[in-house]
């Protein structure tokens, strides 16, 4: 992508000189450049980073992540030739601490990470260094059973925004005033791109999809259903289809101006679980449920973990709890995240949902 690499030059100003050049940019575009530079030039992980993931506060996370797809797999008549795929899979941590719960119980997969930031990959190839890299789902293996995870993978895909406007609806773009990026509405009317429950919404209605998120489910789904396995996909989003801008932008730990400092920045917005549902059945997979990942957790025994853990380590039983609370506290991330699971056809329906 333009920008991404060579000059130096900041993402901002590559920005400003194609708007001044060619007009306004989609929101869809901004997005996907925006975090395309991010991610592939830093470690965005941790406290010296700009966010905190649900791997990085406890093992409690991968731990049930393997025991759940142990299940799935032991119940399924344990098949050989079985692949561990996870989508953007940070530093490793995740994996690592799911790939050790499973092997417990015998589940010993071929080990495959979708990862584009060559920062992120050492990070990876120091933990895993057996595992096998993919630019994209198209070059995993298509045959042999998947095992599927995305943890807060799709919420940074682009997202388009279409506005409900005096004259119509429009795409929501990203123009410039002086050097200063700003959203504003397209000239393009876009009506008929509007499902028809939404078209007589209010002036100034926002409606958001993610183009990116539905295609990758659709190949996903698909996979699954013709070669057997189970998914998880873990994000902050929506169970229900609603209206509303939801993208925002994090930076050192706190929230900042989406247009402020494009590459810089990391960009997401929630995820519509909704409508990744019915891509998930119209492709032949079962949608094994949405839930509140507090729920899910519970319903997988993190208390009981939380408890053994504490017991054998008694010196950090306080974060222990710190930790369990954040991961299925109802004012944190326990509401806020969904986990969505989707098995093969035949396979069990999964604990939790």
């Amino acid at each position: 992508m333009p920008g991404i690499e060579g000059s130096g030059e900041s993402q901002a100003k590559v920005f400003a000189r194609l708007i001044r050049n060619t007009g306004p940019i989609s929101l869809a575009h901004y997005m996907a450049e925006s975090n395309a530079r991010y991610y592939t030039t830093r470690d965005p992980f941790g406290t010296a980073g700009d966010f905190i993931t649900a791997p990085e506060i406890s093992q409690m996370f991968g731990e049930l992540i393997g025991l759940w797809l142990a299940d799935m797999w032991i119940n399924a008549g344990r098949p050989d030739n079985v692949h561990y795929v996870e989508f953007g899979p940070g530093r490793g941590t995740l994996a690592r601490d799911a790939l050790n719960s499973a092997k417990r119980y015998g589940l010993v997969p071929k080990v495959h990470f979708i990862e584009a930031s060559t920062a992120l990959k050492a990070r990876q190839l120091e933990i895993h260094p057996g595992a096998i890299w993919h630019s994209d789902f198209s070059t995993v293996p298509t045959r042999g059973a998947l095992l599927v995870v995305a943890n807060e993978f799709l919420d940074a895909l682009p997202v388009r925004q279409l506005l409900r406007t005096p004259a119509g609806w429009r795409e929501r773009m990203v123009g410039l005033r002086g050097e200063t990026l700003f959203a504003v509405a397209g000239d393009r009317p876009m009506d008929a791109a509007i499902p028809e429950a939404y078209r007589d919404a209010p002036e100034g209605s926002l409606l958001e999809t993610c183009p990116a998120a539905a295609a990758a489910m659709f190949e996903v789904a698909g996979r699954i259903a013709a070669q057997g396995g189970a998914g998880l996909f873990v994000d902050y989003g929506y169970a229900r289809p609603q209206l509303g801008s939801t993208i925002q932008a994090v930076r050192g730990h706190r929230k900042v101006d989406v247009f402020a400092a494009p590459g810089e920045a990391d960009i997401s917005a929630h995820v519509d679980f909704a409508t990744l549902a019915q891509i998930v059945e119209a492709r032949g997979a079962r949608w094994l449920g949405t839930v509140e990942q507090g729920r899910w957790l519970r319903a997988l025994g993190i208390e009981a973990r939380a408890g053994a853990l504490s017991e054998f380590a008694p010196e950090h039983a306080g974060a222990i709890r710190a930790a369990l609370d954040r991961l299925i506290g109802q004012g944190q991330m326990g509401a806020l995240f969904k986990v969505m699971g989707l098995a093969a056809p035949g396979w069990p329906d999964g604990a939790g949902f």
